[in-house]
């Protein structure tokens, strides 16, 4: 019975060739279709990361200007402290002593200054009257010019004494604020010992540098022709803080050294940053950020792009709609979405942007025009 089927099968199908009918066949696979865009120039902004050390406008080591036992200690680290601000104070008896004696000085000085103007009063009429001679007054007075002298070299002496009695106030000579307290209440301490710092943090120094290649393509993208005039024409730069946060104020480029670090290569820029309200502390760290903006510029979305070995490739669309691999030179932009083409595509091209990663060179594909 199943031979007799198949013969009829056969024969039907026989009949439809002879009849000039030929049996369906499936049509081939459309394309398959991937996001594209045309590539085209704009403007962005790249900014250059660099390692700064941050410090205060003016960090002053805080020393004794006499030897002595430290008395008493005003603050503590950390403190804000105004100008003339007494940190601390220095027991010096020699400092106290030395006044004592200055004083003793000037009131023996006083005397003897009083009694030689006793004689020249005393004895001027004498020697208009010719009772005594020309030769005698004139002894007087020069003994009176002798106690003036003497007069004013203790007076002379005392300022001094008390000068230095003075400087047992050891004083804040700027507004800011206290770092490490390194000796107590009790310590013997002389000129050679640094008590404290304060650093004047209202406005911070921001130091970095840059070697010698970074150095002349920043001059040379500036305006101006000298470096003074450059510098007035830098960008505002962003600092970037340990913790990864932001600061809120731009700073600005303000010095760069006149010599270049024979050792490193590198040249020491400071730039300068407003801190009225104190975020900032002298002696830490963080980055800044230098923008450099460039015009006209092929931008494509990093997406859109592959990586083989140390290569950044995309695939191109040709007018016959194959993908072909192109290798291309690019540098992230601080988005972190997009690529700067620097060689390797032109305007006006074609690339794929999405879905790279399932596609092979020379697969033709279909997008929307």
């Amino acid at each position: 019975m199943k031979s007799i089927y198949v013969a009829g099968a056969a024969l039907t199908l026989l009949a439809m060739i002879s009849c000039g009918k030929q049996p369906n066949r499936t049509n081939s696979a459309a394309p398959p279709k991937y996001p594209t865009t045309v590539v085209a120039t704009g403007a962005t902004e790249l900014a250059a990361l660099y390692p700064v050390t941050i410090h205060g406008r003016e960090d002053i080591e805080i020393r004794p200007r006499i030897d002595g036992f430290i008395e008493n200690i005003y603050i503590d680290e950390g403190s804000a402290v105004k100008q003339g601000q007494v940190l601390f104070k220095i027991n010096s008896p020699q400092a106290e002593q030395a006044v004592t004696t200055a004083r003793a000085a000037v009131t023996a000085a006083e005397a003897q200054l009083a009694t030689a103007k006793l004689n020249v009063d005393r004895m001027t009429p004498l020697a208009e009257k010719g009772i005594i001679s020309s030769v005698q007054l004139e002894s007087y007075r020069n003994a009176y010019s002798a106690a003036e002298a003497a007069h004013a070299q203790a007076a002379a002496q005392l300022k001094n004494a008390e000068a230095t009695l003075s400087w047992t106030s050891v004083t804040s000579p700027v507004n800011g604020y206290v770092g490490a307290v390194a000796y107590r209440k009790g310590s013997l301490v002389n000129s050679q010992n640094v008590l404290t710092t304060v650093a004047n943090t209202t406005t911070i120094f921001a130091y970095f540098s840059l070697n010698e290649k970074a150095l002349s393509e920043f001059l040379g993208r500036l305006e101006g022709q000298t470096q003074a005039e450059k510098l007035k024409h830098a960008p505002e730069i962003t600092l970037t803080l340990a913790d990864g946060s932001v600061y809120p104020y731009k700073g600005k480029i303000e010095t760069i050294a006149g010599v270049v670090n024979i050792s490193t290569g590198s040249a020491n820029f400071r730039a300068e940053f407003p801190n009225e309200e104190g975020i900032l502390r002298s002696g830490t760290s963080g980055k800044i950020a230098i923008p450099t903006t460039y015009t006209d510029v092929i931008l494509i979305p990093q997406k859109s792009t592959f990586a083989q070995q140390d290569k950044v490739l995309v695939y191109v669309v040709g007018e016959d709609g194959a993908a072909t691999q192109r290798i291309i030179t690019v540098t992230p932009t601080p988005d972190g979405q997009t690529y700067i083409v620097h060689s390797g595509l032109n305007a006006g091209e074609r690339i794929v942007s999405g879905g790279v990663a399932t596609m092979a060179n020379g697969t033709k594909i279909s997008f929307d025009h």
